[in-house]
């Protein structure tokens, strides 16, 4: 519905939903509402996510198992949770 950009060295696991419409809930016609979703090099997308339309996810970011991702997501940050919070900060060794 709206662009979705994966960037480099990116792992979006299985089961996730990339999902970059929805339906707007003040208008009893519903209309169609896109935005674009953004995934920074690096990042990890857990199985059977949901990332929200209109999120920006970080470099180097990693969405755990089953979040459902509704903000944008910082730079190197682990999230989880329905909805996503931050865990910890992504240390590469």
């Amino acid at each position: 519905m709206d662009r979705i950009e994966i960037g480099s060295k990116v792992a979006v696991s299985q089961r996730t939903f990339l999902c970059s419409g929805t339906h707007s809930i003040n208008d009893l016609r519903r209309p169609l509402v896109t935005r674009p979703i953004s995934i920074g090099d690096h990042a990890w997308i857990c199985a059977e996510s949901f990332i929200a339309p209109g999120v920006v996810i970080g470099e180097g970011a990693v969405v755990g198992a089953r979040s459902a991702v509704f903000k944008n997501v910082d730079e190197w940050n682990v999230v989880g949770g329905n909805p996503a919070t931050f865990i910890k900060k992504r240390e590469i060794f």
